[in-house]
């Protein structure tokens, strides 16, 4: 009644009968039968009824149709059979119209006959069929041989309506709301497209088929015997491991069939109706179980919802926590086990069936058919909408599996059961991990560096702004600091910090560094001192390499200072010639601090050998040479700088470090990657996403010299991607340009040497299947494992944490023991090997392509900077002021993150700004939380966790905390809308600031942007930080207003005026639908008071004669739509008195009326008032 699609419960049994018919005789069989059954002759009424209502009709007409086929080829047969499938399912049935069920006799040959009955679920269950067959044929054998045949009289369907009825629905209705306690949600299959939720688009279904040897079935049948086991426990046992595995729940819930032919109800066997019921099965999975006490288990659960298979499903559902409308299962599993199927087995003189086939689907997107054969058979049902057919095949391989291992070792535990078939499990550990690859392994980085000197000396290696250095000028400068800081002790593995901006001196001082023999430390001067006493404290760096503008900013320490610019005289004296050291490749290149749980950093400590491996893969991959610019964009705490200068550097190229001015706005960003002739650019994935929305928006012109993007450090928007795409294809058309540049996306923690996967993005194609941009494979001499909880490898398409091995794998975290063993694992797989555990999900493509699926744990990234949330936790619950803090990432709008904290404290007073003022004293600004929002006490789950779920929306919450001051002029209101579309804010006030609202230093470039393409004036990046607020920004931009902004002119006076975008599309909309209302505005005003409707309707009056657009109507001309302005637009305000009427209510209905009674677009004014 409720299925959409009249084929969803339409079932098909074609018999291939391979004797002579006397079709009369068998045609007059069908009818007897008709005529004994009354549920075959049963029609529904529920239309203007409460309930649904059975109707039994004395007597119906059998729907038959002969169709003789003999004089068509095998071939047209075949296809005329299929469409006669296909039309009788699309045709389904009325079930208010009996009989449910339509009959063809299809004659090939003299003695070939194909027979379809197609039948309504409603009127039959399985378990009938045999039943119902057997009598035609008793009935056919009488009529072909002109005999009478009298059969008992069979049991009425309607004594089982009468046993239901008699059940205890209420024992049944705590049964189920026990067994269905806390499932919220239906166990998530894994799916290659995501759900489409559109009730236009119906399911299409296909099969596959597991045939499992007779071996196995017999050894599934002997299990069965020797420990009191059913066949179908077994098969819903394999199913319910086989959904935890793809899961990744302990607990799973699918769909199971039950006969619903109770014991109680005497001779049930042999009743003919619909029986049959769908149920939930919930199946706890303990991985740590032992197979066989854990199929007892099953088994007696099994035995417990036989005793309420009468529930019916729909009302089942109700009693779950499952919302309406979401499906309680996914996945369903029938077993058949009637013996409908043998009837190809049983002799018959009269009639010999060849051959039974069933065509069945369901309103499930998965459903397994197990029938009981010598080789078991069971057929999956699919949706291919939400499955591909080789997603399928494999799943069959992996329930086959599980069988297999069941039967052989039923000893072992539920969790050491394997799910991959050998040549899946050689796939994903070998095949798609071949990436052995040479590189120098007896160099270190810097040495490689030193190549290119002696080859190209006077290329220039460095440039900055208007400043460069050639390859020996750099080569002598590291070497002068590089002998300084060998007498001042420095050898392999000593780690030197260096805290410097962006400069020549920035590249000097690494190198120099290096070639020193030591490690370097770098720290960002924009961290807060706190935290960079903390780096160096926990380094114990004895010497310190800065500038002299950045002393003030230093935290006190023990080290010796150095500053690169003004302590230049002391290195003059030293030798430029490369200096001689005892550093190997197993020695520290340089120490790198990320964000740490705990609240404090941790320090990654890389080799060389991991770093000479990776550069010579970039180039090797990319084919990085000396003719290539390359970009440095990253700041000098992230490996992104790594990437930037040493493969570069390597090779004789010339690196191009990124200026402060180059960020002020996208147009001068790609200016200057014109003027400097880029050819490589590494950007941070939010700042590209940026970078693709101005291009298409201005589109401006890239580098003709540019062949390369890499983008990393968060995902990668599929939309971005595609708008990408749109760009290249129009500046290869107007740039006439021969070939477009290579789009890299990049993946890969500190922990393994800045990347350890790539994908090639230029010609990628979104497709349904895909949630994300792929991350691709793995890079030379890398290893990836996706593997669950039990260090398993998960399935093609399963979800599962990366873990990464090869030559990149860091030494592991400084000082810190317990750490390192805990994320550094020993690989199950090599066992002389080692493993990082990243922490971030994801799975397998049938590719081999790897999608990214987030974190697993509380760690997240925003614009490319990993933050643990917890190290945000621990600074805050430092504030004296607070008891508890929780900090969650969300994303309730697209492309829109940001870092909410919510907190208990022990002052109500506490103000948002004094909290981002104490955490920028301990954290850098890209950790510091868009809002804080002030909480009696956290919600907590049933089991006493935080419940993250629970945490209110930024929706109910203010990300400010300044008085609400709305805009004063014009300026004021144009800036209040470019902050409401960047920060997605519905109330700005005048006096907000914009850091605090969710701004950052990637919005502040669009505003700017936005500033200038909306006012025309100049307004800078820098203006943005110092002056943060409406009422700063509009300020400074008034001042030079009368400069800049040209006066808008007067439109003459015309008959009639082009629409706006935003009209046109809605007069095209009411021109298709002229009684559709979506577009009405209602709003109602309660009015206290006296109240005078004619001052009320005058003053409407007014304001009508005032606005021009309240005078406005819409026409078309010559084929387009115009909109006309009236002189003069008369308004009248329908006024209805009810005071003295006791149920005024009743008119609501009328009010409700009068608001959908659409409006004439060709008649102004387009607005009604109604007083009553």
């Amino acid at each position: 009644i409720y299925a959409p699609d009249p084929g969803v419960y339409c079932i098909q049994t074609l018999i291939s009968i391979s004797t002579p018919i006397n079709v009369v005789a068998f045609k007059r069989a069908w009818e007897k039968v008709l005529e004994r059954y009354s549920v075959l002759r049963t029609l529904f009424l529920w239309e203007k009824r409460q309930q649904p209502l059975q109707v039994v009709q004395k007597q119906v007409d059998l729907p038959w149709n002969y169709q003789d086929w003999r004089n068509l080829s095998s071939t047209e047969q075949q296809a005329r059979l299929d469409s006669l499938l296909q039309t009788e399912r699309q045709k389904g049935f009325q079930l208010n119209q009996a009989p449910l069920m339509r009959c063809h006799l299809i004659q090939l040959s003299d003695q070939s006959y194909k027979f379809l009955w197609n039948r309504h679920h409603i009127i039959l269950d399985g378990w009938s069929l045999p039943i119902i067959y057997q009598e035609v044929l008793t009935f056919y054998t009488a009529e072909n041989q002109g005999q009478s045949c009298y059969l008992p009289s069979p049991r009425p369907y309607q004594e089982y309506i009468v046993w239901l009825k008699q059940q205890d629905l209420s024992a049944a209705t705590m049964f189920w709301q026990q067994t269905l306690k806390g499932f919220t949600a239906p166990t998530p299959m894994m799916v290659d497209r995501p759900q489409l939720h559109d009730s236009q688009v119906q399911p299409t279904y296909q099969e596959q088929e597991l045939h499992l040897s007779r071996a196995t079935t017999q050894g599934l049948q002997s299990l069965g015997l020797q420990f009191g086991l059913t066949l179908s426990t077994l098969i819903q046992a394999a199913w319910s491991i086989l959904l935890s595995r793809y899961s990744g729940e302990s607990e799973v819930l699918f769909g199971v069939t039950v006969s619903g032919r109770p014991a109680s109800l005497s001779a049930v066997e042999n009743m003919v109706g619909l029986f049959i019921n769908t149920l939930p099965l919930r199946v706890l999975v303990p991985k740590s179980e032992l197979i066989l006490p854990w199929l007892q288990q099953l088994q007696q659960k099994q035995a417990e919802l036989q005793e309420y298979s009468y529930s019916p499903l729909a009302e089942v559902q109700k009693l779950s926590d499952v919302p309406q409308g979401v499906p309680l299962f996914e996945s369903l599993v029938v077993f058949e086990n009637y013996p409908m199927d043998n009837l190809s087995d049983e002799p018959n003189q009269l009639l010999s069936v060849s051959k039974v086939e069933n065509f069945e689907e369901t309103n499930y997107p998965l459903t397994l058919a197990a029938v009981p054969k010598q080789e078991l058979l069971i057929k999956f049902s699919y949706d291919i909408s939400r499955f591909a057919s080789d997603t399928i095949v494999r799943m069959a391989g992996h329930l086959q599996t599980l069988l297999e291992a069941i039967v052989a070792n039923p000893q072992q535990h539920v969790g050491q059961l394997p799910l991959l078939t050998a040549a899946e499990q050689h796939q994903l550990l070998v095949e798609w991990n071949d990436t052995q690859a040479d590189y120098p392994q007896n160099k270190c980085i810097h040495q490689l560096f030193e190549e290119q000197v002696e080859r190209n000396p006077d290329a220039i290696a460095v440039v900055f702004a208007n400043q460069q250095l050639t390859y020996r000028e750099l080569n002598s400068k590291a070497n002068q600091l590089a002998h300084y800081l060998q007498s001042l002790g420095v050898d392999p593995e000593v780690l030197v910090g260096i805290c410097v901006e962006r400069s020549l001196d920035m590249v000097v001082g690494l190198l120099g560094i290096l070639k020193a023999g030591g490690a370097y430390v770098p720290l960002d001067p924009s961290y807060p001192v706190e935290r960079l006493a903390e780096m160096i404290a926990d380094a114990q760096v004895s010497l310190l390499l800065t500038q002299k503008p950045l002393l003030n900013l230093l935290p006190p320490n023990a080290a010796k200072i150095i500053c690169l610019d003004s302590d230049s005289q002391i290195l003059l004296n030293e030798s430029k010639e490369n200096p001689q050291s005892a550093v190997k490749p197993e020695n520290l290149v340089y120490l790198i601090y990320t964000s740490g749980s705990t609240g404090k950093p941790k320090g990654v400590m890389i080799e060389h050998r991991s770093l000479v491996n990776f550069v010579q893969a970039e180039k090797v991959q990319w084919e990085i040479n000396s003719s290539d610019r390359v970009l440095q964009f990253g700041s000098i705490s992230f490996d992104i700088l790594e990437k930037d200068i040493y493969p570069c550097l390597s090779v004789g190229g010339t690196l191009v470090l990124r200026t402060q001015e180059m960020l002020s706005s996208i147009s001068t960003f790609m200016q200057k990657c014109r003027e400097w002739d880029l050819t490589v650019m590494n950007l941070p994935t939010a700042f590209w996403h940026q970078l693709v929305s101005e291009l298409n928006r201005k589109k401006e012109t890239l580098p003709r010299s540019l062949r390369l993007i890499f983008t990393g450090g968060e995902r990668a928007l599929p939309e971005k991607i595609e708008q990408w795409q749109e760009y290249l294809q129009e500046i290869l058309q107007s740039q006439k340009l021969l070939t477009a540049p290579q789009l890299i996306n990049a993946y890969g923690p500190t922990e393994t040497t800045i990347v350890a996967t790539f994908c090639k993005l230029s010609t990628y194609k979104r497709e349904d299947r895909l949630s994300d941009v792929p991350i691709g494979r793995p890079m030379a001499n890398t290893q990836i494992y996706i593997l669950n909880a039990e260090l398993q490898p998960v399935a093609i398409g399963v979800k599962g944490e990366i873990y990464i091995g090869g030559v990149g794998l860091a030494r592991g975290y400084l000082r810190r023991p317990e750490l390192t063993t805990e994320k550094f694992i020993q690989n199950p797989f090599k066992k002389s090997q080692r493993l990082y555990k990243t922490g971030d999900l994801a799975r397998y493509l049938p590719d081999g392509n790897i999608e990214y699926l987030g974190r697993i744990d509380n760690q997240v990234k925003i614009r490319g900077f990993r933050i643990e949330l917890g190290e945000i936790e621990s600074a805050l619950n430092t504030h004296p002021q607070l008891e508890q803090a929780v900090v969650i990432l969300r994303e309730d709008t697209p492309n829109n993150k940001l870092l909410i904290a919510y907190l208990v404290t022990k002052n109500q007073s506490l103000s948002p700004s004094e909290l981002r003022s104490f955490l920028k004293q301990k954290l850098p600004d890209y950790t510091i939380p868009s809002a804080f929002v002030i909480l009696s006490e956290l919600p907590l789950t049933s089991n006493g966790k935080i419940d993250r779920k629970a945490l209110p929306t930024p929706d109910e919450i203010s990300f400010s905390d300044t008085q609400y001051l709305a805009p004063r002029n014009h300026i004021e209101e144009i800036l209040v809308n470019i902050w409401q579309q960047l920060l997605q804010e519905k109330k700005i006030g005048v006096h907000d600031n914009f850091f605090e609202l969710g701004g950052h230093s990637l919005k502040a470039i669009s505003l700017v942007s936005q500033i200038q393409e909306n006012l025309g004036l100049s307004f800078k990046l820098k203006e943005v930080f110092s002056h943060p607020t409406i009422a700063e920004q509009a300020e400074l931009l008034i001042a030079c207003q009368p400069l800049l902004v040209p006066k808008i002119p007067h439109l003459f006076e015309q008959e009639t005026y082009k629409t706006s975008h935003a009209q046109r599309r809605f007069f095209v909309l009411q021109q298709m639908d002229p009684n559709n209302v979506a577009y009405h505005i209602v709003s109602a005003l309660k009015l206290e008071g006296d109240f005078d409707p004619a001052a009320f309707e005058k003053a409407m009056q007014v304001l009508i004669d005032r606005h021009e657009s309240l005078r406005t109507s819409f026409v078309l001309v010559n084929g387009e739509p115009r909109q006309r302005i009236l002189a003069n637009c008369s308004f009248h305000i329908e006024f209805q008195d009810w005071s003295n009427e006791l149920h005024a209510e009743n008119h609501i209905l009328e009010i409700i009326k009068q608001q959908r009674e659409p409006f004439n677009l060709e008649n102004s004014p387009l607005l009604r008032s109604n007083i009553y």
